[in-house]
């Protein structure tokens, strides 16, 4: 081949491939921590409101979308003429249903039961839905053909959580491993993702609301497993505990929000319980406890008591929603407040934002339905641009004029967002 054509091929192939679109694939993201790498992206917004590409009806439910493979995936519930869950794939481009399963599905004893919580996981061709009540599935991601199902409440009889099975399941290796507090030592349960064999279970825990993520700690693998009493770090392969650090609550289980990883720290946050700092020692995998501080009660707050959203950690500061709705930043080394401000989401119990690092700025997705680019740092929130893209709805709370508390997914330059109504896709690529 002649030289200059070398180069031209080779450059091609580049620039095809640097052109191919980033999936959203699992709950937060490709690495499960809230970061979107996708170039070629609005840096402000021209509109007060962003118009979508495609609407799609669905019904109600928490799970937040994933997409891969130009396909979104999504789970809600109905309930007439009889309560039943569904999984949902859809075209991503043009919003058009691939497939749609549909299964039985009672709920008992679940508050707040508008529909499923965990999102779909999908892992090379195959997608694994984990419903409210502890339904199982692995389909063909493509056509949605069963290769596995299981009920793990009938299984294991789940100690069932008041607001349902919400942890999203995640992959390592050849297994899927999942948090749904059975009984019997199996509060996590790996099994393998091609078969559905069960590989190991561990821990007599009860249930949170939290899903598991892997890591690295002292050149290993450790599934970090936040349950209703204790953050814990598992043997991936095994489920054998290497760490235990204790999170006592008060009044309930409310472990929603994920602990973040910030170098060899973790921090975690609830409600009621304030926070807490572990340190992961990194020449072996163990860890111990730096601070934890908690204020008088959900209104009186020291540190953060968050409920929903995921913090967000950069540079030694913690960035997070209190227990109503203010944006606070800690001193990641004591808890210490440096500031806070309601300019991001109106003052509410339980408001929420999901935060997504793109680049060097902070996107926050609020409860309103408002897509807001922003800079975070301990001189303050400043805020670049806004943008409404979903109305809320009451199914997933009858309160404010409802909320949206799903996690977006953010792919193909794109942001895919659900309420209790609808799916949609709202074009994000720099014009």
């Amino acid at each position: 081949m002649h030289p200059s054509r070398s180069v031209f091929v080779i450059a091609a192939i580049f620039l095809a491939q640097s052109a191919v679109a980033d999936d959203w694939p699992q709950w937060r993201g490709p690495t499960r921590d809230g970061v979107w790498c996708e170039t070629g992206i609005v840096r402000k917004f021209d509109k007060p409101k962003l118009e979508p590409i495609w609407t799609a009806d669905i019904g109600g439910g928490y799970s937040g979308p994933t997409v891969a493979d130009g396909r979104v995936y999504v789970t809600d519930r109905l309930t007439k003429p009889k309560q039943v869950e569904r999984v949902h794939c859809f075209d991503a481009n043009t919003g058009k249903p691939i497939w749609s399963h549909t299964y039985d599905c009672p709920y008992r004893k679940v508050s707040y039961d508008t529909g499923p919580r965990a999102s779909v996981l999908i892992d090379e061709t195959r997608a694994y839905s984990l419903g409210t009540m502890g339904h199982f599935f692995c389909f063909n991601a493509a056509n949605g053909k069963i290769h596995w199902q299981k009920d793990l409440n009938k299984q294991y009889d789940i100690r069932m959580p008041i607001w349902g099975i919400a942890a999203s399941p995640v992959i390592e290796d050849n297994l899927v491993i999942v948090h749904i507090g059975g009984e019997n030592n199996a509060s996590v349960v790996a099994f393998d993702k091609i078969t559905g064999k069960e590989k190991w279970k561990s821990l007599p825990d009860n249930a949170s609301y939290v899903a598991p993520r892997v890591i690295e700690q002292a050149g290993q693998r450790v599934l970090i497993v936040w349950t209703a009493e204790n953050v814990v770090g598992l043997n991936p392969k095994s489920g054998d505990v290497h760490w235990s650090v204790p999170f006592e609550q008060r009044r309930m289980t409310i472990n929603i929000a994920d602990p973040v990883l910030n170098g060899d720290h973790l921090f975690m946050t609830n409600f009621f319980d304030g926070s807490q700092l572990i340190k992961l020692d990194q020449t072996k995998p163990a860890a111990k406890q730096v601070w934890r501080r908690m204020g008088e009660d959900e209104k009186n707050t020291v540190a953060l008591h968050a409920i929903i959203s995921t913090p967000y950690i950069k540079d030694g500061y913690v960035y997070g929603v209190d227990s109503y709705g203010e944006l606070r930043c800690l001193d990641l080394t004591n808890g210490n407040r440096i500031w806070e401000s309601l300019d991001a989401v109106p003052r509410a119990r339980w408001a929420t934002i999901h935060f997504v690092e793109h680049e060097d700025n902070v996107w926050m997705f609020n409860e309103r339905g408002d897509l807001i680019i922003s800079k975070l740092s301990p001189a303050g929130y400043a805020e670049i641009s806004r943008t409404h893209i979903i109305d809320p709805t009451k199914g997933q709370l009858n309160r404010r004029e409802g909320v949206v508390w799903t996690h977006p997914a953010f792919a193909d330059k794109r942001i895919y967002v659900r309420n209790d109504e609808k799916l949609i896709c709202t074009d994000l690529s720099a014009k």
